[in-house]
C-alpha cells in the first residue's frame, strides 16, 4: 500500500506470494498490489504470470491490464471474432482490458508474462522497457510510485540519503515513492528493467 510516505523498498523474487491458477494451468507470482490514496482494494497490481497450458484467463471487469512477455517461444492472445495478438520473443507486449474473454495458447513450451493491472477511474500507470548499461536517473515526484523489475542481469538502486537497497538480481523488484518533494534515485548495473510509474488519477 502506499500511504504517503517517502520509501524506497526492496522486493526480493524469492518473497512474492505464489497462488495456483483455478484452472491448473498456471501460477501468478504476485510481486506488489498497491492502494495510491490509501484506501481499500487495490490500484494497481504487478505479478508475474507462470503458463504452463492453453486455457482462458480470468476476468476482470472495470480493469485494465498490460502484459510484457519475460520468457518463453510466446503467448497468442484469442478474443474472439478474428482478434487474435502475440506476445512475440523476445519480450513482446499487449494492453487490453480485463473484462475481455481471452483465451492463451502457448506457441512453444511453458511461458512466463510480467502483468500489470490498474483501475483506470484511480490510476494511470506507463510502462517501459529499457536496457540497464552503466548507469541511469529516475526522478520520482510527489504523489507517484515507480516499480523497477529486473528482466535480466542485476542493478542497484541508491536511497536517496536512506542508502543503497541490497543488490536487484534477476527477477526482483524495487518500489519507489515520494510524498512532498521530487527524490532522485540512481540504478546502476547491466541488464534489462521493466520500468512502472504510477499517478494517482485526479
Amino acid at each position: 500500500m502506499y500511504s504517503g510516505e517517502d520509501f524506497a523498498r526492496h522486493l526480493p523474487a524469492n518473497g512474492y506470494r505464489r497462488l495456483r491458477w483455478r484452472n491448473g494451468r498456471g501460477w501468478t507470482r504476485e510481486i506488489h498490489a498497491g492502494s495510491l490514496a490509501g484506501g481499500e482494494g487495490w490500484d494497481w497490481r504487478l505479478s508475474i504470470a507462470e503458463i504452463e497450458g492453453d486455457g482462458p484467463y480470468s476476468a476482470f471487469p472495470g480493469v485494465e491490464r498490460e502484459q510484457v512477455l519475460l520468457s518463453g517461444e510466446g503467448l497468442a492472445l484469442d478474443f474472439g471474432g478474428g482478434d487474435q495478438r502475440v506476445l512475440a520473443p523476445p519480450h513482446g507486449r499487449q494492453r487490453f482490458g480485463g473484462d475481455a474473454a481471452v483465451s492463451a495458447r502457448l506457441q512453444g513450451g511453458r511461458a512466463e508474462v510480467f502483468n500489470l493491472m490498474w483501475q483506470p477511474g484511480r490510476a494511470s500507470p506507463r510502462l517501459w522497457h529499457r536496457p540497464l548499461v552503466g548507469s541511469m536517473l529516475l526522478f520520482v515526484d510527489p504523489a507517484s510510485i515507480w516499480a523497477v523489475h529486473v528482466m535480466a542481469g542485476q542493478a542497484t538502486v541508491d536511497g536517496d540519503g536512506d542508502g543503497a537497497l541490497p543488490l536487484l538480481e534477476m527477477g526482483d523488484s524495487a518500489l519507489l515513492a515520494a510524498r512532498a518533494a521530487r527524490r532522485r534515485h540512481v540504478i546502476e548495473g547491466a541488464g534489462e528493467l521493466l520500468l512502472v510509474r504510477v499517478e494517482r488519477r485526479a
